[in-house]
C-alpha cells in the first residue's frame, strides 16, 4: 500500500525525496530507501540523488498538466515572490507555470513595467489599469504560449530592469539549472544578464526532474524561492553565495542570507 502511494506521489509531483517520504509516512529513512530500491528495480520509479522520480518526470509534460502539478505550492511561491517586488518596479517574467503564479500574485501591484516572453502572463496582467505590459517578439510556441528565438533574445537585451522572475525545468544538487528547449534557454540567459535582482522560483519537484539544456547556475540568482529545499548542498551553496533562500512550506517563511 505504501509503495503504491509513493508511486502516486511521484507521479503527481514528478519526483519525491527520502526526506519528504519519511515525513509523509512517519517511517525511518532506511524503510523508505528500501521501498525506493524495490520500486526502481521494478521500473516504477527512477532513482535520483536523495530520492526518486516518476519515469514521466524526464519529459516535459503538457503545459495544462503542469499547471495542475503542485498548484498550492506554486501559489505560495508566487505570493512570496510578489512580496519582494515593490510598486513602480520594472521586471522580466519568463515562461513557466510557477512564474505565472507570480504574475497572478502581482495583479494588485501598481505602476509595474512587466516585460515578458510569456503570452499567458501578458494576458493576465494586461487588464491591470496601472501596469505597463511589454511582450517580446519572436516565435510563439503553440504548446505553452512562450515566445522564443533570436528575436526575443535581441528584444530582451534592450532593457535593464530591477527584477527578473525566472522559472526552470530542473535543478541539480550542485545548483545547475536546466530546461528542455535551447531557444527558451537563450531567452532565460538574456533575462538573467539584464536584471539587477534575479528571483528564481521553483517548486521542489524540479529537484527530481532532468532536462537536457543548461541555463546556468543557482549562484547567478539573488533570491531562490521554493516550497522545500531537499538538498543540504543547495542550502550550503545559498549560504556561501549570499543567496536568500525562502521556503514557503514552513508555517513561517524561512529565510537564510549571508551578505
Amino acid at each position: 500500500m505504501r509503495q503504491a502511494q509513493i508511486v502516486e506521489l511521484a507521479r503527481k509531483k514528478g519526483g519525491v525525496t527520502v526526506e519528504q517520504l519519511v515525513e509523509a509516512f512517519d517511517v525511518t529513512p532506511q524503510t523508505i530507501r528500501k521501498d525506493l530500491n524495490l520500486l526502481c528495480d521494478r521500473g516504477a520509479l527512477k532513482r535520483t540523488h536523495g530520492g526518486a522520480m516518476h519515469p514521466s518526470g524526464v519529459e516535459n509534460v503538457e503545459y495544462e498538466a503542469r499547471r495542475q502539478i503542485a498548484t498550492d505550492e506554486k501559489q505560495a511561491i508566487g505570493r512570496a515572490a510578489a512580496a519582494l517586488i515593490p510598486n513602480n518596479a520594472s521586471l522580466f517574467i519568463n515562461i513557466g507555470t510557477t512564474t505565472e503564479a507570480v504574475s497572478q500574485a502581482l495583479a494588485e501591484h501598481r505602476g509595474l513595467m512587466v516585460i515578458t516572453n510569456n503570452i499567458n502572463v501578458a494576458n493576465r496582467l494586461r487588464v491591470a489599469p496601472t501596469m505597463e505590459v511589454v511582450i517580446a517578439g519572436g516565435v510563439v510556441r503553440s504548446s505553452d504560449g512562450g515566445i522564443v528565438g533570436e528575436a526575443a533574445v535581441d528584444f530582451i537585451r534592450q532593457f535593464k530592469v530591477d527584477f527578473a522572475v525566472i522559472g526552470v525545468s530542473a535543478i541539480d544538487a550542485d545548483g545547475a539549472l536546466f530546461d528542455f528547449d535551447f531557444r527558451e534557454v537563450k531567452v532565460a540567459q538574456a533575462i538573467i544578464a539584464n536584471a539587477r535582482h534575479v528571483i528564481l522560483v521553483s517548486d521542489s519537484s524540479k529537484f527530481a526532474r532532468t532536462a537536457p539544456v543548461r541555463i546556468g547556475h543557482l549562484s547567478q540568482a539573488h533570491t531562490f524561492i521554493t516550497d522545500h529545499c531537499p538538498y543540504d548542498s543547495i542550502r550550503t551553496l545559498c549560504a556561501e553565495a549570499g543567496i536568500t533562500l525562502i521556503e514557503t512550506s514552513t508555517s513561517k517563511l524561512d529565510r537564510t542570507k549571508n551578505d
